[in-house]
């Protein structure tokens, strides 16, 4: 492994909190609610969906890269078709991505999706700009994610990715904690060969007859001791043997399920920090994964 250190101060996540909900004031109203049941006509129920699915992401993972070939997935994955599509440095989110899935017939194959999961329940796209990530915890009750996690798995490859850590601001040292500073990390597998990443994916459409849109998003879980002096969450990474455990769509049982989902060994990844150029979305080229120069 190759990590580099801070001191135990700044390798510790620094999670911001949401402020405090204001108090109604003495005397106030309640506002008013109706019977068990009652749907306000100013509530729509496919929004309180919509919060049930956010409350299930996890903001980690938000950029990876996929500099392989197409014949890579093809002899590194037994896929049996593969389209064209670039090397990038930089994927962001609502990109479209290779992504390996089994097809009703059981074969392995690749598709280019957008990557921002729209359940089949959405009344629009725009719900997946939301839901590029899911935690594994409770993938198996949430209506975003239920059913996709038991029928359409998949598996997103990528070369590596990039994880942002928080670390003290400037004056932190007198006593006058400044902005946290977030430094970018890549993480990648030590053997050069691209990950695994766990994934679902979904079809939608506007209307019966309407072309069908593919998306997909990124199960994360909680980081291993490699990963955790980063951030306090991962990508889930389906080792090879379990690759076709995760890809049956005959498998849809939670508990042969589940087990793929806990958080990958150490051994085997590096990491190193990289430029805060990767930060900006436009940016691109394999300069952003280089790791960079070792302090004085």
């Amino acid at each position: 492994m190759l990590l580099a250190h801070y001191g135990p101060e700044a390798n510790r996540a620094m999670l911001g909190r949401p402020p405090p909900r204001a108090h109604r004031p003495e005397g106030g109203a309640r506002r008013a609610r109706g019977p068990p049941g009652h749907v306000s006509p100013t509530r729509s129920p496919v929004r309180g969906l919509a919060r049930t699915a956010r409350a299930n992401i996890a903001f980690v993972c938000g950029r990876y890269v996929v500099a392989y070939d197409p014949e890579t997935l093809v002899s590194g994955f037994s896929v049996l078709r593969v389209p064209v599509f670039p090397k990038r440095w930089n994927v962001a989110p609502q990109s479209d991505v290779p992504v390996i899935y089994e097809t009703r017939q059981g074969e392995r194959v690749v598709e280019l999706m957008r990557w921002g999961l729209v359940p089949s329940w959405a009344p629009d796209p725009s719900l997946g700009h939301k839901l590029n990530n899911a935690r594994a915890e409770g993938v198996f009750d949430k209506p975003a994610f239920k059913q996709a996690v038991r029928r359409r798995r998949c598996l997103l490859p990528a070369s590596g990715f990039y994880e942002w850590q928080a670390l003290p601001g400037p004056g932190a040292n007198e006593g006058k904690p400044g902005k946290p500073v977030k430094q970018p990390w890549f993480i990648s597998a030590a053997s050069g060969e691209p990950l695994a990443m766990a994934g679902l994916f979904e079809a939608w459409r506007s209307a019966p007859g309407a072309p069908w849109l593919l998306t997909c998003c990124v199960l994360t879980c909680e980081a291993n001791p490699l990963m955790a002096p980063i951030h306090e969450r991962m990508p889930v990474l389906v080792a090879r043997a379990d690759w076709a455990t995760w890809l049956s769509r005959r498998e849809q049982d939670p508990a042969a399920i589940a087990p793929l989902l806990a958080p990958p060994p150490a051994e085997g990844l590096l990491a190193w920090p990289v430029s805060r150029a990767v930060s900006r979305s436009a940016s691109e080229g394999p300069e952003l994964a280089r790791p960079l120069p070792a302090p004085a």
